[in-house]
């Protein structure tokens, strides 16, 4: 228990944290009403946020890394994040993809149902879809964070997109029954659309100062290098098909 507290952390920071805007996690869920599609102010202002697209001249099947702060490499320089360093380590296997970073830090689930038609212009053979823990950490309603998780995968499965979820939990404080059930969508939904599974991302990092940056809430460098062969672990064998 000592553990999964000091997990969290750094966890609940981390993924609330994000790089223009931020918002503290509550103490306890609290019923609130469905977020609302974004304005359009704001979808253009996550736009020009985007990672920009790769070269055009580089035909390789886009795997595309869809999520947020941790997707995006907060506190790191581009080519430390890991779904850059996740390119280097299919270049090196000889596996044929072009790794496509589209994370934006603080997002929840519904900003992923705005962001989705830039990701599927993107023509993805692969998606690691990472979202829902900013749901969980403000408390918003779980039917909510399900019902946007699974228009994510189906819309990105229609589009003919390979998913694989990256899964979370939240902090003890929580409660149990809450989590137990914040916990259950992600091993429901990858059992429905079966999908390859990512229990954790931060899985070996999230608990050492040493893989931490200074402020505590995200990975550095060399911590984006575990994160990224628990990655590895999961995608290797969508990799091969």
């Amino acid at each position: 228990m000592d553990q999964m507290r000091t997990i969290w952390i750094f966890v609940a920071a981390a993924l609330l944290c994000g790089c223009n805007r931020q918002e503290p996690a509550q103490t306890q869920p609290a019923p609130q009403a469905a977020t609302q599609t974004a304005a359009p102010a704001r979808v253009a202002e996550r736009s020009r946020r985007e990672r920009p697209a790769a070269d055009p001249s580089d035909h390789r099947p886009a795997l595309v890394c869809f999520g947020d702060s941790l997707t995006e490499g907060h506190g790191l320089e581009p080519d430390q994040s890991y779904p850059h360093v996740l390119q280097g380590e299919l270049d090196r296997r000889g596996a044929n993809f072009r790794v496509v970073n589209h994370g934006v830090s603080g997002d929840t689930t519904q900003d992923g149902l705005v962001r989705l038609p830039v990701v599927i212009a993107e023509k993805p053979a692969i998606v690691i879809l990472e979202f829902g823990a900013n749901d969980g950490l403000r408390g918003l309603p779980l039917a909510g964070t399900r019902g946007n998780l699974e228009q994510l995968i189906a819309g990105l499965q229609a589009a003919g997109a390979r998913v694989v979820l990256a899964g979370i939990t939240l902090p003890p404080n929580y409660g149990p029954d809450y989590i137990k059930k914040f916990d259950a969508i992600y091993t429901d939904l990858a059992k429905k659309y079966k999908l390859p599974l990512i229990p954790f991302l931060l899985a070996g990092v999230a608990t050492n100062p040493r893989l931490m940056q200074s402020d505590g809430l995200h990975p550095t460098a060399e911590g984006t290098l575990i994160v990224t062969q628990t990655v590895l672990k999961t995608l290797e064998p969508l990799l091969a098909r």
